[in-house]
């Protein structure tokens, strides 16, 4: 059979209502404009569009069309026996396949029903006290020190962080905004008074930065959900560019034209993470602590300090009460908040 529907073209090819296609779209990049259309993120975009190439090629390059649950049950029983996955891979893989069946081809057949997800055993997070937290902080400088204390003191995820607009925060109200979270959902979060002054400087700087670009013709930046459509001068507004711009420029296709743009992205999150582990290394932490654990520790320490549950859980943007419960396993006492009998002996 013919394998030049898998291949992907320029996504605008697809998405432009006034080209009128000489075949049908291929299947990638039909699937990329659903993914756009139902306003799912970029990296879910990437994740979801890798997933059906992987299952595609496992079942020598046939046709979705062609296939049904048995070639699915085979993807997902290779990645759990063959590579060892975890459960939220196979998950992860789960979706993307389901939303190909369901949404991009519009299958109405039982068996895409007949999936479920593998349960993952829950796990206690890994979080650090107050004195490690402060440790890791103290050893890390520049923009890495002032991210690192936004995932501490505001409970950001790392890529919430790396995504913060000028216009988020909210000096007025000592709050930011994390737009399109986890699930898509809003949510708004403090802004430690310590860290106000740092971030006006940050400000600043990024401001400069765009200065110099849009002197240089360029200082446009990338707008979400189709807003180039609506409003495209916002692209060169300073509120919406990245509080934490990348060192470079870099190219980008226009949705609308497909001509290659100029400006300036949100630096990579693996800057952060790079220095975070190093300041790990040099506090000598040994935990399996990461970016993330700071997260963690916000909500730990929140929940210490007496804040109630559910005012933690509109901090973090959970859609469930449950998925914060895990945090009550530290509260106020050493170990898990029992005394062991080997301490009362000892007394």
């Amino acid at each position: 059979m013919r394998s030049g529907w898998l291949k992907s073209g320029p996504v605008a090819s697809v998405n432009s209502a006034a080209a009128a296609p000489q075949s049908p779209p291929r299947l990638l990049n039909a699937v990329r404009a659903t993914l756009r259309l139902e306003h799912y993120s970029e990296r879910t975009e990437t994740t979801y569009i890798d997933w059906i190439k992987r299952f595609i090629l496992f079942h020598g390059k046939r046709h979705p069309k062609e296939m049904g649950a048995d070639e699915v049950r085979a993807f997902l029983t290779y990645l759990a026996v063959e590579k060892n996955v975890a459960a939220s891979t196979q998950n992860q893989a789960l979706s993307a396949l389901l939303f190909l069946y369901r949404v991009v081809l519009q299958q109405k057949l039982p068996w895409v029903d007949q999936f479920e997800r593998v349960q993952r055993p829950p796990k206690v997070p890994v979080v650090f006290t107050r004195e490690e937290a402060r440790a890791v902080l103290s050893r890390l400088t520049g923009r890495a020190r002032l991210m690192a204390h936004l995932l501490y003191g505001s409970g950001l995820r790392l890529m919430e962080c790396m995504r913060l607009r000028i216009k988020d925060v909210d000096f007025g109200y000592l709050q930011i905004t994390v737009r399109d979270g986890k699930g898509g959902r809003d949510r708004v979060t403090m802004i430690p008074v310590q860290l106000v002054d740092a971030l006006h400087k940050q400000i600043e700087k990024a401001a400069q930065l765009h200065a110099e670009d849009e002197s240089a013709g360029a200082g446009e930046v990338y707008l979400p959900h189709g807003l180039v459509r609506k409003a495209p001068g916002m692209a060169r507004e300073l509120g919406w560019q990245y509080l934490f711009p990348a060192a470079r420029r870099s190219l980008w296709k226009d949705e609308l034209s497909g001509a290659a743009r100029e400006g300036r992205h949100h630096l990579d999150e693996s800057y952060l993470q790079r220095a975070v582990k190093r300041g790990l290394r040099e506090a000598g932490i040994n935990k399996a602590a990461s970016c993330h654990t700071f997260r963690h520790s916000f909500a730990t320490h929140l929940l210490e300090n007496g804040y109630d549950i559910r005012t933690v859980q509109e901090l973090l943007g959970h859609k469930d009460v449950s998925t914060t419960m895990v945090y009550t396993h530290v509260l106020n006492k050493p170990g898990i908040g029992v005394r062991s009998p080997l301490d009362v002996v000892a007394n």
